[in-house]
């Protein structure tokens, strides 16, 4: 992802997944009931009864020109997951929330594959695909933005009706980086990576993790975060041309004093 990366983040509008048949309809339905808990830190409910969280459904996301992923709610070795199939292509999973920044704790989430992206390298802008990412998006004082920052998100709004985010991070497994590595954005420093998996170790299991949010944001941006406005999954492939299959187990917020 090169100067497409702004654009996608920014551009997460809001089309719901369809077209999905590897489970009959009942059981998928159940599948994804399970699948979208969003756990004790973050309950759906009115604005006016929950003001920290508010959450809307998960969302299907692709992007103008680019080859979608075929995103469905599966069973995987017992666990209700999403599936996701890539060909040379990239889309995303997204749910859109207001949680404050008083109210960011944990986020649960995890992640199976079947491969790495043999070409893949989060440090090259020409191969920087991923077989699985988890993103985060944040508010934040956009009067802070550089100029660059600033005609990135006008642009963004142009194209794709939407803002770049303040801040975006993501959760990314790496071919070769070390764990704990932070990769900048090439074009803005409002997207930076963290890595917290790399080499093939792991590949054909599930992985799960368990992260702090305001922690990882303070190490990655140095600054307190702002409030968490979206949490996705995506899976690109389209910079090298490859293929790949992934699921992701439900991802979960919990609150700061969750044990």
């Amino acid at each position: 992802m090169t100067a497409k990366c702004p654009l996608l983040l920014a551009g997460f509008a809001l089309v719901l997944l369809g077209g999905c048949a590897q489970l009959p309809s009942n059981e998928s339905e159940h599948v994804a009931r399970l699948w979208v808990q969003p756990g004790p830190g973050a309950q759906q409910a009115p604005p006016a009864q929950a003001p920290s969280t508010r959450l809307s459904p998960w969302q299907h996301q692709t992007f103008p020109g680019k080859r979608r992923n075929q995103y469905a709610y599966v069973w995987r070795d017992g666990r209700p997951a999403m599936g996701v199939s890539s060909e040379s292509g990239i889309s995303a999973m997204r749910q859109t929330m207001y949680q404050a920044p008083s109210s960011l704790g944990l986020i649960r989430f995890s992640w199976k594959v079947d491969r790495l992206i043999a070409d893949a390298d989060l440090q090259q802008a020409a191969k920087e695909d991923s077989p699985v990412r988890l993103v985060l998006v944040f508010d934040g004082d956009r009067s802070r933005f550089s100029a660059r920052d600033a005609m990135l998100s006008e642009l963004a709004r142009a194209v794709t009706g939407e803002e770049l985010p303040y801040a975006t991070l993501m959760y990314v497994w790496s071919n070769q980086l070390p764990i704990g590595t932070v990769v900048n954005n090439r074009r803005t420093e409002r997207i930076r990576k963290l890595v917290i998996q790399s080499g093939a170790d792991g590949v054909n299991r599930w992985l799960d993790y368990e992260r702090d949010i305001r922690a990882d944001y303070e190490r990655v941006f140095g600054e307190p975060p702002g409030a968490l406005r979206a949490v996705a999954v995506m899976t690109d492939t389209d910079n090298t041309g490859s293929a790949v299959q992934a699921w992701y187990g439900p991802v979960q917020l919990r609150p700061p004093s969750a044990p």
